[in-house]
């Protein structure tokens, strides 16, 4: 047991989740500004061996990374690399600003190490990020760093890829890769862009706009990786599978939260919201062996979901993901999670 978990962790699950959240971000944002606060940072990380990995056409220094919804607005990205992670995945960002929906929204489940949350894509909008991922692109060395793309909340269906495009053309200067993220439970019809006709028209419509940007900016195209739910069919999964290669995306992620409950011992597992951590871990990895099997290996995937030791890392490496990514445990583990991964994982 890690000190973090016998002397800070209890303190802080008597707080309120989303609290802690903020005042976690607040604290990095002023570690990775100061000299001292990123000696300390990398302190926390420790020795980390060079483990590069080709993916998407881009080299990530590591394997491990922070998925979407950690780091909303792009402010704590650089203090994560220096914790260890190799990429950061930062939204998910709408072309507006968006309270997202009502408080309390996150609810930890100690017993399952698991999370609940019902966030609702909070954010303050794409532009007010447009300045700090600017900043960070200068800045931010060989880490990458990827955007997660949402649509409004009162978006419909049929007007969401004026969203997604809106939320593309601001970042796309400065992200590494693109995320589409269709998948999230806690935005009414979201994963609904994942079946019927609105998937292929979503995706054809992105994979223009890349070709469009990439020769108006002259710089390569961003790779194009769509986030996808665990409470599939394997038919509707084959659907999104044909989907994806049928428009050229360059991978996928798998997987979001879950809406499915089962084997929970914790109190709050009636809590709506997305589920994630060591519940969903199983269920990710059986996702990301089909994937892989039934693309020959052709689609990279980004696994997520249940990570929090060097051995479930090598699990979802075994089933055939090229990278992985985590967050609920980073809450359970710490801050010192990446280093003691990556110098186990092989």
């Amino acid at each position: 047991m890690t000190i973090y978990q016998k002397f800070v962790f209890p303190i802080l699950k008597r707080m309120d989740a989303e609290t802690v959240h903020d005042r976690t971000l607040v604290a990095l944002q002023l570690a990775q500004r100061f000299r001292m606060g990123r000696a300390l940072l990398q302190t926390i990380a420790g020795e980390l061996p060079a483990q590069p990995v080709e993916a998407f056409g881009l080299t990530f220094p590591n394997v491990l990374g922070i998925a979407a919804g950690f780091d909303k607005e792009a402010r704590v990205a650089c203090g994560l690399g220096l914790l260890g992670f190799g990429h950061v995945e930062v939204g998910t960002l709408t072309p507006k600003p968006q309270e997202g929906n009502p408080k309390p929204r996150i609810f930890r489940l100690p017993e399952d190490a698991a999370i609940i949350n019902r966030m609702g894509f909070p954010n303050g909008g794409v532009i007010t990020a447009v300045s700090r991922l600017h900043t960070l692109a200068q800045q931010k060395g060989d880490l990458i760093v990827g955007v997660s793309l949402g649509k409004q909340k009162a978006t419909s269906l049929e007007d969401a890829p004026l969203d997604y495009m809106q939320v593309m053309r601001a970042v796309y200067k400065t992200a590494d890769y693109l995320a589409v993220n269709i998948s999230s439970p806690n935005t009414p019809g979201l994963r609904e862009l994942q079946g019927g006709n609105y998937l292929g028209h979503l995706l054809r419509t992105l994979r223009v706009e890349n070709e469009v940007l990439a020769k108006r900016h002259g710089i390569r195209k961003r790779p194009l990786l769509v986030k996808i739910a665990p409470d599939l069919t394997w038919q509707e999964l084959d659907g999104i599978l044909d989907a994806v290669t049928n428009t050229g995306m360059d991978g996928l992620i798998a997987t979001n939260t879950t809406l499915s409950r089962q084997g929970l011992s914790s109190s709050w597992q009636d809590e709506t919201g997305g589920l994630s951590g060591r519940p969903l871990r199983d269920l990710s990895n059986a996702i990301i062996r089909y994937i892989v099997q039934h693309t020959h290996g052709n689609l990279p995937v980004i696994g997520v979901g249940g990570v929090q030791t060097a051995v479930d890392v090598k699990a979802k490496l075994d089933a055939g993901a090229a990278l992985v990514q985590l967050y609920t445990g980073l809450v359970y583990e710490g801050p010192g999670i990446a280093g003691r991964i990556l110098r186990k994982y092989h």
